[in-house]
């Protein structure tokens, strides 16, 4: 894994280029080494670089450079530090903007793909797995080994001994570990072990009970014709999770086993025995409340005659946990496979139909030349394989109708589970099951699984305030938790306090790289200009408990239809919430979640400050024309005669 860098493109004049794939370094574009200053100066870069184009909240840097007993003089300190950074990088290479802001979220620091090796590492790694996705595993291997020629060693080495900074390079050690797994495999289909097998032997010493590494190193050395040493690897493995976790390799390893036992020395990688397709995210522990929700979504996925259920509900609510939850209880329904596919990228953009189709017909078998449809995905062939299994597919994070019409099933016993922010009208005949925010036992309850049932104990009523301040939200109650089982000195009346002041209750809803406001931002660019404009307006007015259509026409300037339009497409959009039973729109009461409430009135805010400064530099500029017209030309001299 260990390689030198290889070159990422041609710099832009003037900017630079950052690694943190290895120790902390920096250079001109024209590759002198820039001097990064003192420890602690490195310390801040290193954080903000460790979360690029993202606020880092000021916490979070105090924490990294004094992370026992910051001194009085902490933010002064910090703000000396951003500003030689800021110095030291220069303007953004898009236009000149400045590099390094402050904000209501904290610090932001702008840098490109082409500037940081760890964006341009994350840009090749997606780039390969959409290559296999189309089934163009030469093109794959290639972007999948440029990403990993990247790195230069254990990344931010020389920094670690700051637990944030330690805690963002062991996340991207982790990220590093998937990619060379995905570059392994594809080698290996390939036909080509030899060039990854050596690598696999030293991956697998360091992270031995990672078994999708010890499969690859397998299936590496049997095709290697190194049977005898392939077994081996197995039979270590299968000893050390008896040992370190009483338990058995999984059904999954022990086929990849008897397959290589029974195939001899046969040069091409062995293949397991059919086994179920399961590609599921772990259930989670710390699962709580949703008990009705939960039967609701079993007994229909078991028994009910709808083949696609969409649980929906605002960002945070729990849609992917619960989908989760109910499809690791359903294993012995499903024989053929549950199969658990993003809908989205890492940076929030909705992946294309025919990407998405690819890959589940790839995890669950599906020829790939078979019964291709218009689009160059095999659309025929997977309705075929649907009808002919009983296999649950969940599609996390569904952005619209359009982009999972070509999954779902028009025949045979295979169920499809959608989560999404929006209700998804178009999709019918579907179940639906809307997620409304955790009742307040619940939301204590999670909280307690986090923080410990007996600081819970010792002030019930600050727990409940935190837990109502995060309107009951399942993410920023978990947040919440994670925060405070960090900060164990933290009274939770403090904590309270802090999330009950609109102007820092998004600052606090930070837990490492879990940020409440990042995943609002998501869901906030979903939305069409009009919904977020209309969201902005509604905000404010519906902090006191609801909104009224009397009061929704009054915050919009608008007639009552035109209001029951407005909110309406905002409920559609997961942004509002409606009553659960019927009722007239003149009589109901609506609601905007109290942290996407927050978060709006902070865009909207934005937006009038930079309105606001455009006027004032358009003022300026009217001036500055108004003053060169009012000199006029310069008068003629005078020539004596």
């Amino acid at each position: 894994m260990i390689r030198p860098p290889a070159p990422v493109g041609p710099p832009a004049a003037d900017g630079v280029r950052v690694s943190l794939l290895g120790p902390l370094t920096a250079r001109t574009g024209g590759g002198g080494e820039l001097p990064l200053g003192p420890r602690k100066q490195r310390l801040v870069l290193a954080t903000l670089l460790a979360r690029p184009n993202t606020p880092v909240p000021v916490d979070v840097l105090t924490d990294a450079v004094w992370p026992d007993d910051p001194p009085r003089t902490a933010r002064k300190n910090l703000q000396v530090y951003v500003s030689a950074a800021r110095t030291l990088l220069g303007p953004a290479a898009d236009g000149g903007r400045e590099r390094l802001v402050h904000g209501c979220g904290g610090y932001l620091l702008r840098i490109g793909e082409d500037e940081l090796d760890t964006l341009r590492f994350g840009a090749l790694a997606r780039a390969g797995r959409a290559a296999a996705g189309r089934g163009d595993r030469h093109e794959a291997a290639r972007l999948l080994r440029e990403a990993l020629d990247l790195w230069q060693g254990p990344p931010l080495h020389d920094l670690r001994d700051s637990a944030v900074v330690a805690e963002e390079a062991d996340r991207l050690e982790t990220r590093c570990l998937g990619v060379h797994e995905d570059w392994a495999e594809t080698e290996i289909e390939l036909g080509r072990a030899a060039v990854a097998v050596d690598g696999l032997r030293d991956l697998v010493e360091r992270h031995p009970l990672r078994e999708r590494l010890r499969a690859a190193w397998m299936n590496s050395l049997h095709q290697c014709g190194r049977q005898a040493e392939a077994l081996a690897v197995y039979d270590d493995y299968r000893q050390l999770m008896a040992r370190e976790l009483g338990l058995e390799p999984s059904p999954a390893m022990a086929a990849l086993y008897r397959s290589v036992l029974g195939r001899g020395r046969e040069a091409r990688p062995a293949v397991a025995e059919p086994v179920r397709a399961v590609t599921l995210p772990a259930d989670t522990g710390a699962f709580t409340g949703r008990r009705d929700e939960l039967r609701e979504l079993l007994g229909v996925l078991d028994a009910g005659e709808e083949r696609v259920v969409v649980v929906s509900g605002p960002a945070g609510a729990g849609k992917s946990a619960l989908a989760v939850r109910a499809a690791h209880l359903l294993a012995d329904r499903f024989p053929d496979g549950r199969v658990h596919v993003r809908m989205r990228r890492e940076d929030g953009t909705a992946r294309g139909a025919a990407e998405v189709l690819a890959e589940v017909g790839r995890v669950c078998g599906v020829p790939e030349d078979a019964g291709r449809g218009p689009s160059g995905a095999p659309a025929a062939a997977w309705q075929e394989w649907l009808a002919r299994h009983r296999a649950l597919l969940v599609l996390d994070d569904v952005p619209d109708e359009a982009s999972v019409r070509g999954l779902l099933p028009r025949s045979g016993h295979c169920r499809v589970l959608l989560t999404a922010r929006r209700q998804l009208a178009g999709l019918a005949p579907v179940h639906r099951i809307a997620l409304p925010a955790l009742a307040d036992g619940e939301a204590l309850e999670l909280l307690g699984k986090l923080i410990g049932p007996g600081r819970l104990r010792t002030d019930p009523a600050a727990a409940l305030r935190i837990v109502r301040a995060c309107g009951a939200l399942p993410l920023a109650v978990g947040v919440s938790g994670m925060r405070l089982a960090v900060l164990r000195h933290l009274p939770l009346a403090e904590y309270a306090a802090r999330l009950d002041d609109p102007a820092s209750a998004l600052d606090e809803l930070v837990a490492g790289d879990l940020s409440v406001r990042g995943r609002l931002a998501s869901g906030w660019r979903d939305l069409a200009d009009r919904d977020r404009w209309v969201l902005g307006r509604l905000a404010r007015p519906a902090e006191d408990g609801g909104l009224t259509l009397d009061r929704a026409a009054a915050a919009l300037g608008c007639g009552e239809r035109e209001a029951i339009r407005a909110v309406e497409s905002l409920i559609d959009a997961g942004a509002v919430t409606s009553p659960a039973g019927e009722v007239t729109a003149h009589a109901a009461l609506y609601e905007v979640p109290r942290l996407l409430g927050l978060f709006a009135r902070e865009q909207e805010e934005l937006e009038e400050l930079e309105e606001q400064e455009e006027r004032e530099g358009r003022r300026e500029q009217g001036l500055r024309e108004a003053g060169a017209r009012s000199v006029g030309p310069p008068a003629p001299a005078l020539i004596p005669g």
